[in-house]
């Protein structure tokens, strides 16, 4: 004879979290039988009958843990064999996999005070977590999430931490990672030789004297390592500079505590900023430097911004309260080569930029980048999506099917990759310039532990159309079908994803502004106007096509831009007083090879537009150190003069071939205008967003549509960005906030680029594939 009950599935992310011991309690205070289990497609519930399950299920969407997010409830019969006399934990079950993987979490109230609590057994430990907090995504090698599927499986569990660990009225209940001196990783400092100098509290102390005398020392985190010096002391930063090769890119800034923040960051609401600096994401946020910070000027020269965070894991919350200073905390890796991940490559790879190394044993599975953001009138702008965010799972919008599985590959600068199965899209970590051999070996062993851990082997791959990028190349590796798309089409379908666009929803009017990307016949892209929906993309003008002088070196060399500008649009250069910087440089060979079309391919490239004003108005150097730096410089210029009148246009001109913003009218009056740089370089960037303004506003009118898609890296450019908002009303403007609107938010476009395409292929052809559905 069986009894009554009900099985509840609860799918979203529930493993890892704390999940099973909140419904645990929740049962234990409704006195109900049964039994929760976790398997590979989320936590399965058994309850004997009778249950109120309304009042069951409204209590567990209500009170749920932290970091827990419900995805999806349902409710079926199930017959108990045997009744239960209690309700209990079962051991997981393997099944097909359908759960998230959570982010890793930044250290929880509760576990701060564990840590700082003199007594607490935890106190002074670097490795402190429970249910609410800690590593998570970077310490999984399999699922179902269990310790012995983590780098803690070598811990065997004392007795103290086995009580806590299996005691579902405990915060630590199967909380993975738990541990604690007694059996937990341990923290050593030492030099390059390897050898430990000292452990767990006098490591700290070691590292605290090292950086308190300016020297720089490496830190193992959780999904990587810092390189870290002082970041008030001038000197230490240069050196820090000098030996890592990285003369002027911004370096991130790790503060003590929030208390900090007023000091460092004239942004407000300073609210706001603490909440998201204090987010289990943690994250590196974009703030207004202040005038008066104590942070050294070589932290991020000649700009406006400053990228701040706070302590994550305790090992950082111990290390900042001893040193009681802001500290540079920049990614742990030399020039142009992938962060180190392991204890000896970190001791081998940085000896030439670390003085001392802050080491532990526990292994780092998977690399996680600091994500960066920015807090914005609409929202959080997602810059770099790491850690903390991924692998949060992304719903596809309505419209498209339960889907095969599939892998888009993402472009070959900022790269991620994405993975679609199911209802779901999971888009990895931050990897950067796949060129760079070793980081695209890093890209390639995370996809492949992403196919493991998610059970998933892709059916198609989506990549890029450009075919002399290394991740149009890399789809040759999978037995599979590849789907090509165009680099602006993906960025417009990565904005509409990200706002649950659905499929059978209208067309959009895309602007797409970045530094380069691949588009039809051929053409080099970077400032369009689009007709876009996931299915087909259609080009309406945009920026004018210009010279590429030297092809490549154009993207390193600004001033190259400004005579490709300049010989375009402005034929009398040479006689204007402004052209004294340009006719310095080796001008006159480059000349000749732009006019016979020599090394010298067009394009319409938004991002070198940035780099010719920013040449004309000498806030740019010579030779970049960093992509985007001068863009960059020239946004900071600008800001100081935030809404000066100006006469300076970007008037639309109509062709054959589509409607484009007149260059030549625009150079014309920016030059004649007499101003000082920054009313100059502010006049840029307001002609610039009314001139793609009225472009959208011209097609909006004559198709009807009045929906404004945006997408590009040049959309990080948060004074472009504000510009264009306002410029854009009455429309409906989407604009990327929690997807990167750069190339890291690429792939996500791609995957739903192809999947809609296979989906649409399917529908119309059921004995196979066309190729003309799958490619742009």
């Amino acid at each position: 004879m069986s009894d009554s009950g009900l099985l509840i599935r609860i799918c979203g992310k529930v493993q890892g979290v704390g999940f099973r011991p909140f419904v645990w309690q929740l049962a234990d205070r409704l006195r109900l039988y049964g039994e929760v289990c976790n398997d590979s497609a989320g936590v399965e519930i058994r309850l004997l009958a009778p249950v109120n399950i309304e009042t069951f299920i409204g209590q567990l969407q209500r009170d749920c843990p932290p970091l827990a997010r419900i995805d999806s409830i349902s409710v079926a019969p199930f017959d108990w064999q045997i009744p239960p006399k209690d309700f209990t934990i079962t051991p997981s079950r393997q099944s097909q996999m359908d759960t998230q993987v959570a982010p890793d979490a930044a250290t929880c109230p509760e576990c701060l005070k564990d840590i700082t609590r003199a007594g607490d057994r935890r106190h002074g430990y670097a490795f402190t977590n429970c249910t609410h907090c800690g590593p998570r995504f970077t310490l999984i090698r399999a699922m179902p999430y269990d310790r012995p599927s983590t780098s803690m499986a070598q811990f065997a569990l004392c007795p103290a931490c086995q009580q806590e660990y299996t005691n579902p009225a405990d915060r630590r209940f199967h909380a993975q990672p738990v541990a604690c001196p007694h059996c937990g990783p341990q923290v050593s400092a030492t030099f390059q030789d390897g050898k430990i100098q000292a452990q767990d509290q006098a490591a700290l102390a070691h590292a605290v004297a090292a950086l308190q005398a300016g020297k720089i020392v490496a830190i193992k985190g959780l999904g990587g390592f810092h390189l870290a010096c002082d970041a008030t002391q001038q000197d230490a930063v240069m050196r820090l500079r000098a030996r890592k090769h990285r003369p002027s890119k911004p370096l991130a800034v790790m503060l003590p505590d929030v208390s900090w923040l007023a000091r460092c960051s004239d942004d407000s609401p300073q609210f706001a900023l603490c909440e998201l600096l204090k987010s289990p994401a943690a994250p590196v946020v974009l703030t207004t430097k202040s005038a008066a910070s104590p942070l050294c000027e070589a932290i991020a020269p000649e700009l406006n911004e400053v990228g701040l965070m706070l302590p994550f894991t305790p090992l950082h919350h111990l290390l900042m309260q001893a040193v009681q200073t802001p500290l540079v905390m920049t990614s742990g890796n030399a020039s142009d080569c992938a962060p180190v991940l392991s204890n000896n490559d970190a001791l081998t790879q940085l000896g030439d930029i670390a003085d001392l190394w802050l080491l532990h044993n526990r292994d780092i599975v998977q690399r996680a980048d600091d994500s960066l953001v920015r807090l914005t009138a609409q929202g959080t702008e997602v810059l770099r999506r790491a850690r903390g965010y991924v692998p949060d799972a992304l719903p596809l919008p309505p419209g498209f099917a339960f889907q095969p599985p599939l892998l888009a590959l993402g472009g070959d600068l900022k790269n991620t990759f994405c993975l679609v199965r199911g209802h779901q899209a999971i888009l990895s970590a931050h990897f950067g310039s796949l060129p760079h051999s070793d980081i695209a070996e890093q890209q390639q062993q995370a996809i492949e532990h992403f196919q493991q851990l998610y059970d998933c082997t892709p059916v198609a791959v989506a990549r890029d159309a450009h075919p002399g990028y290394v991740s149009h190349h890399q789809a040759e590796r999978h037995a599979v079908r590849t789907v090509d798309v165009f680099h602006h089409h993906a960025h417009i379908a990565a904005c509409l994803a990200e706002h649950h666009w659905p499929l059978d929803g209208t067309r959009v009017i895309g602007l797409a502004l970045d530094g380069l990307g691949y588009g039809e016949k051929d053409r080099l892209w970077g400032g369009e106007c689009l007709l876009a929906g996931y299915l087909h993309c259609d080009h309406l003008g945009g920026l004018p096509a210009v010279a590429l002088p030297g092809g490549d070196r154009a993207a390193r060399e600004p001033w190259r831009n400004l005579l490709a500008h300049w010989q375009a649009f402005v034929p009398d250069w040479q006689t204007r007083p402004q052209a004294q910087s340009l006719l310095s440089q080796p001008w006159q060979p480059l000349s000749k090879a732009i006019a016979a079309g020599i090394n010298s391919p067009l394009a319409s490239s938004c991002g070198r537009l940035f780099d010719a004003v920013a040449a004309a108005l000498g806030c740019a150097p010579p030779h970049l150190s960093w992509e985007g730096e001068a863009a960059s410089r020239l946004e900071a210029l600008a800001h100081q003069a935030h809404g000066i009148s100006h006469p300076v246009t970007m008037p639309l001109r109509h062709t054959e071939n589509g409607t484009f913003l007149d260059l030549a009218t625009f150079w014309h009056q920016w030059l004649d205008w007499q101003a000082l740089p920054a009313a100059r370089a502010f006049a840029f960037h307001d002609a610039l967003a009314q001139g793609f303004a009225a472009l959208a506003r011209y097609h909006a009118v004559r198709t009807g549509i009045r929906t404004v898609a945006t997408g590009g890296g040049v959309l990080h450019n948060r004074l472009l960005r504000q510009l264009l908002h306002r410029y854009l009303a009455p429309l409906n403007v989407l604009m990327p906030q929690n997807i990167p609107a750069g190339d890291g938010g690429l792939a996500l476009g791609q995957a739903l680029i192809a999947c809609a395409r296979l989906q649409h292929a399917s529908a119309s052809n059921s004995s196979g594939f066309k190729n003309k559905d799958l490619h742009d």
